[in-house]
């Protein structure tokens, strides 16, 4: 998973655009796919898949990619990798309102509720699925009923990508972290993981942690909070996502223990996300705060690490996370060949996650996490049972990946560990920013 250089002007900037684009509806076809079918799939039904997919996940995805075109020699398979974030989401917003998108497209899940499903998405035939082997059953619940609107099943999740702690090795035996397995002993609550964090500064002089606190679209700050705050059982918004549904007591618990982070130098201050992971490459710090997709930067150095799941420290073993999904971008002629075989590649594309893991991404598609292939994936099969424990947002348009909450509520909490802002004075920040997004009507009108 790439970090993108998403600005708020430009998040602002591509819904404006696809306001617009809404608007217009069947008539904006500027960013729709190309008419033209490309010389390779001439006499072949064509497939279009849009993806944002770069680095490491890039690698992989086209390694599937090239899997699926070797077994399917009458698709012709056409993919293309688009500018993560904002971007990616204006043009493939704009190619659903033109009615002339590609067959399949990548989706964030948290971004669902925001996307217009049924205006800019199709929904998936779930009959035509379960022909091609793939149904319900085969995802955590939880998960596929995210994808789900108005009764009708417009995403189908490919994996989740959570918060996860890796662990330098080295270190953590140094400091008696580790158990006889080599693995990292349990940790449980708080006051467990605080002295695991000093044992490791006492080992090596260096800061026991490190994550994300400042930057640009610094977004960090926001996704330590949400891991913790899951865990206490509280809810940033309501259910439909349309009200502030912040418990303070909670929220106040977790920012007061991020502040206490920096304020003990158990945790730099001030540390942009490309400094993150040069602090955690440079082999002193024990533990890092990130995304799982991390783990081909630290493989490329050869770092003793590995990694697990976020210890339970306010109670639920909850992880903040995104899924990436499948969906199908509004086309006005859906149907036929080019449809049956968009809803053969999802499924095809799931029964082969094995590959997609190695990026360190949790498949969604439960058999995989069975699979003796996957299970030979080491350290990415170590935290799989987090699949059912994430926490996503709450939908609404303006959550999930890149999104205009993420950037907000990442700058207020960033406070949080600089010392520019106190837990309270972070807090009230978060409401009124979070208040005024409530407030901003839905750029594809409807409900907020």
């Amino acid at each position: 998973m790439q970090r993108s250089s998403t600005s708020r002007r430009g998040v602002l900037s591509g819904l404006g655009a696809l306001a617009a684009a809404g608007a217009m509806g069947a008539g904006a076809s500027g960013c729709a796919a190309p008419a033209a079918c490309s010389p390779g799939c001439a006499g072949k039904t064509r497939l279009r898949y849009w993806h944002l997919f770069g680095g490491g996940d890039g690698v992989n995805m086209n390694a599937m990619l090239d899997a699926y075109r070797a077994a399917h020699p009458a698709i012709g398979l056409e993919a293309a990798t688009l500018q993560w974030g904002s971007p990616y989401y204006t043009k493939l917003g704009m190619a659903g309102a033109g009615g002339r998108a590609p067959e399949v497209a990548a989706l964030h899940l948290a971004r669902l509720a925001g996307f217009a499903p049924g205006r800019l998405l199709d929904a998936f035939d779930l009959d035509l699925l379960a022909d091609h082997g793939v149904t319900a059953a085969d995802f955590p619940e939880d998960i596929w009923k995210r994808g789900a609107v108005g009764g009708k099943q417009y995403a189908i999740p490919l994996d989740t990508h959570p918060m996860v702690l890796f662990y330098n090795t080295e270190v953590c035996e140094k400091a008696g972290l580790l158990g006889a397995d080599g693995k990292l002993k349990p940790i449980h609550g708080a006051e467990e993981f605080t002295a695991a964090l000093r044992a490791a500064k006492k080992a090596t002089g260096a800061p026991g942690l490190v994550t994300e606190t400042i930057g640009g679209d610094v977004i960090g700050p926001w996704r330590v909070f949400s891991t913790f705050y899951s865990q206490t059982g509280g809810k940033v918004l309501s259910a439909d996502g349309r009200r502030l549904a912040l418990d303070d007591a909670k929220a106040l618990k977790v920012l007061e223990y991020m502040a206490m982070l920096a304020d003990e130098g158990l945790c730099p201050r001030r540390v942009d996300y490309p400094g993150s992971v040069g602090v955690f490459n440079g082999g002193k710090t024990a533990f890092y705060l990130n995304g799982e997709w991390e783990i081909s930067s630290f493989r490329t150095t050869k770092l003793p690490f590995s990694m697990t799941r976020v210890p339970a420290l306010f109670g639920r073993p909850t992880a903040q996370a995104d899924c990436h999904s499948f969906v199908l971008p509004h086309q006005t002629d859906r149907g036929g060949e080019t449809n049956e075989a968009a809803h053969e590649f999802v499924a095809w594309m799931l029964k082969h996650t094995v590959e997609w893991a190695k990026g360190g991404h949790v498949p969604a598609y439960l058999p995989t996490l069975e699979n003796p292939a996957y299970l030979k994936l080491q350290p990415q099969s170590e935290y799989r049972s987090v699949v059912n424990d994430v926490a996503l947002d709450e939908p609404a348009w303006f959550a999930g990946s890149a999104s205009l909450m993420w950037i907000e509520l990442g700058s207020a909490f960033s406070g949080v560990f600089t010392g520019s802002r106190t837990p309270r004075n972070a807090l009230n920040e978060a409401k009124a920013r979070l208040r005024e997004l409530l407030d901003t009507p839905n750029p594809f009108g409807g409900a907020k």
